[in-house]
């Protein structure tokens, strides 16, 4: 049996959310930024452990720059998972982290919401990850998009969470 899941990723303008995107979908990155107009959608069949299969539908929205609540509310209805992605370099894009995420939490109750710090290619880990901790700035899974890590990681484990 093949089951479908729709996953958003969500976040500012410049974090990496298409570069995340590309390197999931097709293992591949860029260094040539592109901003996405609108939303950008693939779907890509994941083997889950049980032996079903995933068809994982990803949407790569638009960054905004203030909050979470200027993305159409189109792109997220029917969504079974969020992953909210920051730039691990750029305080700007997490500062209001916690907001984005309770405002998420309230208007989509049922779905469950990853936090992503990327770009952990550019940081040292253990500072950062202390960084975090002092600022109480929430996160599931640091990765690079970049160089691939965590990245494959974080959406096989993200598909046998959605689909239990």
């Amino acid at each position: 049996m093949k089951l479908s899941k729709k996953v958003v990723l969500l976040g500012h303008f410049g974090v990496g959310k298409t570069s995340l995107f590309r390197r999931f979908m097709d293992n591949e990155f860029s260094e040539e930024y592109k901003v996405t107009l609108g939303v950008q959608i693939k779907k890509k069949v994941i083997q889950l452990p049980d032996d079903r299969e995933l068809s994982m539908v990803v949407w790569d929205i638009e960054g905004h720059s203030d909050s979470v609540k200027d993305t159409r509310k189109s792109y997220l209805l029917g969504s079974h998972a969020f992953i909210y992605v920051y730039d691990l370099t750029r305080e700007e894009t997490y500062i209001n982290l916690n907001k984005d995420i309770e405002y998420l939490t309230e208007n989509y109750t049922k779905t469950p919401i990853k936090v992503l710090g990327n770009k952990l290619d550019l940081v040292n880990e253990k500072e950062i990850k202390n960084h975090l901790t002092e600022q109480n700035i929430p996160y599931n899974c640091l990765t690079s998009a970049k160089t691939n890590k965590n990245v494959q990681d974080f959406f096989s484990d993200l598909a046998k969470e959605i689909t239990e």
